[in-house]
C-alpha cells in the first residue's frame, strides 16, 4: 500500500497523541475515501470543493504566486515527458 505524509497542526497534534488507541491512519483513509465518494458522486465545481476544503487552503490558495503554479506545472510536464520518453514500449 502506498504511503502518504499528513501535515496537521501541532494543536492537534498533541490531541491525536492523546487517543494512541486510534489508528489514525485508518481514520484518515475512510475520511478521504468518503470525501473522494461525495466529490465524485456531486461532481462538484470548484468553488464546492474550495468550500469543502476550508478557509485556511483558500487563503494560501490565493496568497500563492501564479509564478508558483505555473513553475511547479512545468516541472511536472518535464518530469513525466522524462518518465515517459524514457520507458520501454513493447
Amino acid at each position: 500500500m502506498p504511503n502518504i505524509t499528513l501535515s496537521v497542526p501541532p494543536d492537534l497534534y498533541r490531541r491525536m497523541k492523546r487517543h494512541p488507541e486510534i489508528k489514525w491512519s485508518e481514520v484518515a483513509r475512510k475520511a478521504i475515501a468518503e470525501y473522494l465518494a461525495k466529490i465524485e458522486a456531486e461532481e462538484l465545481g470548484s468553488d464546492e470543493i474550495l468550500s469543502l476544503l476550508g478557509e485556511d487552503f483558500r487563503r494560501e490558495l490565493e496568497s500563492t504566486p501564479l509564478e508558483k503554479y505555473e513553475k511547479a506545472l512545468k516541472e511536472t510536464r518535464d518530469a513525466e515527458w522524462k518518465r515517459l520518453s524514457t520507458t520501454p514500449t513493447s
